[in-house]
């Protein structure tokens, strides 16, 4: 089929993120775990309240719970958080009380005691209390068979509360995703290996270390399969192993044209490969697949070599379609947020591309949002996205940018941020 929006061979940064989330299945396993771990994790089945929240009328401040309208009251007794009052009230009567505790049967509405006067067992007001007044009604937050939280919803901190106020222990999620990690390079040396044991054009495998700091904030279970030579049967064993592993896997490097053959062809030996160049600076060349195993497929990642390039595409690209994959609901995957600042430096773009370039950005003495680059822009330089906080995300047929301009920003969020 042909993509309409691949301009000049390139597919927009829109069209292969759609096409991603699009052509991605969530995962369907569940396990059951303790609330206090379910933060962050995708809720799998209904959850429903079994009382009414609050569980009975309850007073919202500390004062007096009354009977009627009177000039005067006379206190009987008092209601405390956990220890109620159990007698009844009658017309002209009080209890002390306080917030959380209780309303006593025949109160019909609490005075907060800053305007009361206490004179041995008989109290004044400064001013009458109104019917219901600082009562919270039972069953006014949640009713007994409410469901707590929509399935599909990433569980978050205010759920953790709501679903503890209703005595919730435990809740099924969706399981954790699994991800396998790899480079291939027989330039690639480990981290701790001395410079001086480099050889002519060895560098460190930096990106998968990258990759998977990035990976474990987002709750993923991480297979590291270290370095692997550039060797066919080597290739062939690595992408096996992953396959066999995870449900997705990233490498990086190895996807440009002409790059890396022997990742090619074991690749489309053992799956369904395609290779894009996108419309993106940095990261034009981009790989997606999938390797079918007997119980499933696993997901094919191929980001860039460049170290930024693989950070960029995977915050623009792979990310949301983990979110998919992992089964967060469609209203929960929300594009990124994005606002304008006023730029403090030229920048100069050629049209072809998003160039999402990396900035700091921050508010001035007179209030302006404002943005500058931060530092070389190459697609190796990691010094200055190391010192930036956003994305200025120039248009793919937007030109040069002069200072003063207004430009669109992308504030970096989780795994960045």
């Amino acid at each position: 089929m042909t993509d309409a929006c691949a301009e000049n061979g390139l597919r927009s940064v829109e069209a292969a993120k759609q096409m991603l989330i699009d052509s991605i299945q969530p995962v369907t396993g569940t396990e059951t775990v303790p609330l206090s771990q379910a933060c962050g994790r995708i809720l799998a089945e209904p959850v429903l309240a079994a009382l009414d929240l609050p569980p009975c009328d309850n007073s919202a401040m500390d004062g007096y719970a009354l009977c009627g309208e009177h000039d005067h009251y006379t206190i009987i007794g008092k209601s405390l958080a956990g220890h109620p009052f159990h007698g009844t009230l009658t017309p002209g009567q009080a209890t002390r009380i306080t917030t959380g505790a209780a309303v006593p049967t025949g109160a019909d509405r609490v005075q907060m005691q800053e305007n009361c006067t206490l004179e041995g067992d008989q109290i004044t007001m400064s001013r009458p209390a109104r019917p219901r007044e600082n009562i919270r009604r039972r069953g006014e937050d949640v009713h007994t068979g409410q469901s707590l939280v929509p399935v599909g919803s990433k569980i978050k901190v205010p759920h953790i509360a709501l679903l503890a106020s209703a005595g919730v222990a435990e809740v099924t999620v969706l399981r954790k995703l699994k991800a396998a990690l790899l480079s291939i390079g027989d330039e690639l040396k480990p981290i701790g290996t001395p410079a001086s044991e480099l050889g002519d054009g060895d560098i460190y495998d930096s990106n998968r270390i990258a990759l998977q700091a990035a990976l474990e904030q987002l709750d993923v279970d991480i297979l590291d399969l270290g370095c692997w030579p550039d060797q066919p049967e080597k290739i062939r064993e690595a992408f096996t192993r992953a396959r066999d592993s995870a449900d997705f896997v990233i490498t990086s490097g190895g996807v440009s044209v002409g790059e890396a053959d022997f990742t090619k062809t074991v690749l489309q030996e053992l799956g369904e490969i395609g290779f894009w160049k996108l419309a993106i600076k940095p990261g034009k060349p981009f790989a997606f697949g999938r390797l079918p195993r007997t119980d499933g497929e696993t997901l094919f990642f191929g980001l860039p070599g460049n170290p930024v390039s693989a950070i960029v595409t995977l915050y623009q690209l792979v990310m949301p379609a983990l979110e998919k994959l992992r089964g967060t609901a469609d209203k929960q995957r929300q594009p990124p947020l994005q606002t304008r600042a006023r730029l403090l430096n030229d920048i100069r773009k050629k049209p072809g591309r998003t160039d999402f370039q990396r900035g700091f950005t921050y508010r001035d003495d007179d209030g302006i949002q404002v943005v500058e680059t931060s530092g070389i822009q190459g697609s190796h330089i990691l010094s200055g996205f190391s010192a930036a906080n956003c994305f200025v995300v120039l248009p793919r047929q937007g030109g040069d940018c002069e200072t003063g301009d207004w430009v669109t920003i992308e504030p970096f969020t989780a795994p960045l941020k």
